[in-house]
């Protein structure tokens, strides 16, 4: 969790390999905070997506450096605003720059992109369990998914980065991301707002679930889960 005031309105990141629903759950995300919660919520959007169609084609290498400090300073606008409660971002210059060093072996972006996730109270990482759906320029391929995701767990945990899973379909994914939300906002909501919205979170945050267990080798819940009980259960 970062260390920015109370006042500031919590930052969410969203980041995982293509085709693993990262848009869909933004919003479905900032739709149950608003809902549940009455929290008012702002989504950054992918702005690698708004290029490629704005240009009608993906990014050159010289032209990656660009998009993540756009992307960062569109995040940056977003948490500035007065009165929000929450920002959710949908991506971040994480992805531009492990598809950069992906695609193009250039790891010049990573200052850029480890800036901005440092600022992030939580980052949720969605899991490959969706089906891969083409989608116009931006989305390479299957092949691709598995590779990108062991390059974001990696720079996840190369910069100290907490960072929870969110697996699941439809509802259960948003619940998903839901149940890593629940301790920040249970924490949130003891830091000393009582006249803000946050403190309309107490009565429902009570007993959330323990932080998630991250599981480094795969993608499998039922695995995680398991290793989880058995080291709490173990001698």
């Amino acid at each position: 969790m970062s260390t920015r005031a109370a006042e500031a309105p919590l930052r969410v990141a969203i980041v995982g390999a293509e085709s693993t629903g990262k848009s869909d759950l933004a919003r479905a995300l900032a739709d149950a905070l608003a809902g549940e919660f009455a929290l008012r919520c702002d989504v950054v959007d992918e702005y690698l997506r708004h290029w490629c169609e704005l240009h009608a084609r993906t990014p050159r290498a010289d032209e990656q450096m660009g998009i993540a400090r756009e992307h960062a300073a569109r995040i940056a606008r977003a948490g500035a605003q007065p009165g929000l409660d929450v920002v959710i971002c949908d991506t971040t210059p994480l992805m531009v720059a492990v598809y950069s060093d992906l695609l193009f072996d250039d790891r010049a972006l990573e200052p850029v992109a480890r800036a901005c996730q440092q600022t992030m109270d939580i980052t949720l990482l969605t899991s490959l369990d969706l089906p891969w759906v083409a989608d116009g320029l931006q989305r390479d391929g299957p092949h691709v998914r598995a590779p990108v995701d062991a390059l974001v767990r990696a720079r996840l945990l190369a910069w100290g980065v907490p960072w929870s899973l969110v697996s699941g379909t439809g509802p259960a994914r948003v619940a998903s991301a839901l149940d890593a939300l629940r301790p920040l906002l249970r924490d949130r909501a003891r830091q000393g707002r009582a006249s803000g919205l946050f403190s309309r979170l107490a009565g429902s945050l009570e007993g959330p679930p323990g932080p998630a267990w991250v599981c480094e080798r795969c993608d499998d819940p039922a695995c995680e889960h398991l290793a989880r009980s058995a080291r709490s259960e173990g001698p």
